[in-house]
């Protein structure tokens, strides 16, 4: 009797220590088919980005109206509508020459590409007016003379100029768009001439200059080029700093 129930008791527990051993087969070959799925690359999961592709306004940093100025020596014309970067290329342009590379009319002509119509006149006909004075302005009395250019020309001159501080914001009157801008700041133009002997002779002045830009619906863009209204354009430049 005693036997009888040993054996009874040797069954049930063989019995359970089959079922443990079925179920971890069991388990292990649900374990073994999750490990064999592929696990999902950047390919196989495709995103898609709901970034729009940049307009002229929004370009990065690098875009220019015409990138290939810099070979006649001339500070190009950025494609922005961030006011601080674009008064800091405007000041800079209005003393950046090389007299070997163009004559003096023809960096005039090209500054004149800059500007755009003071939005602040409400005919056409006074917007144009006013344009073509900031335009003679510009030549008569902010960038370097004549004669001053004849002289460098003649020892093969060149000027870089560049912004060395930060822009002092000016109001601009009578704007009720609030897109024009008036900003001041210290410029140093280097100059370097030939000395004479085959070599190179460098010096730097300072100026302090303003310059007044729209940057607004009302800006009109330089024909045949990624500009777009919106973009900054100069408006006047000052003969006399202006400041806050």
């Amino acid at each position: 009797m005693m036997m009888s129930q040993s054996s009874g008791r040797r069954g049930i527990a063989w019995a359970i220590v089959g079922g443990l051993v079925l179920i971890a087969g069991i388990v292990a070959i649900i374990v073994s088919a999750m490990l064999a799925q592929p696990t999902p690359t950047p390919s196989d999961t495709p995103t898609a980005s709901n970034t729009p592709e940049p307009t002229p306004s929004e370009q990065p940093d690098g875009s220019f109206v015409d990138p290939m100025t810099t070979d006649q020596g001339w500070t190009p014309e950025p494609i922005t509508t961030d006011t601080d970067s674009y008064i800091r290329a405007a000041l800079a342009a209005a003393s950046t020459f090389d007299t070997t590379k163009s004559a003096r009319e023809e960096w005039l002509d090209y500054l004149d590409t800059w500007f755009t119509p003071d939005t602040r006149f409400t005919s056409e006909a006074d917007q144009l007016a006013a344009m073509s004075d900031s335009q003679t302005e510009l030549r008569q009395g902010v960038v370097l003379p004549q004669e001053e250019w004849d002289s460098l020309a003649g020892e093969n001159g060149r000027v870089v100029a560049v912004v060395t501080s930060d822009i002092a914001d000016v109001p601009v009157t009578d704007d009720p768009s609030g897109d024009m801008s008036i900003g001041t700041a210290d410029v140093t133009l280097t100059f370097t001439r030939s000395d004479g002997s085959g070599g190179e002779t460098s010096y730097d002045e300072q100026a302090r200059v303003s310059v007044q830009v729209l940057c607004g619906a009302a800006s009109v863009p330089t024909a045949d080029t990624d500009q777009q209204a919106g973009d900054c354009k100069v408006v006047r430049y000052f003969t006399e700093p202006l400041e806050p």
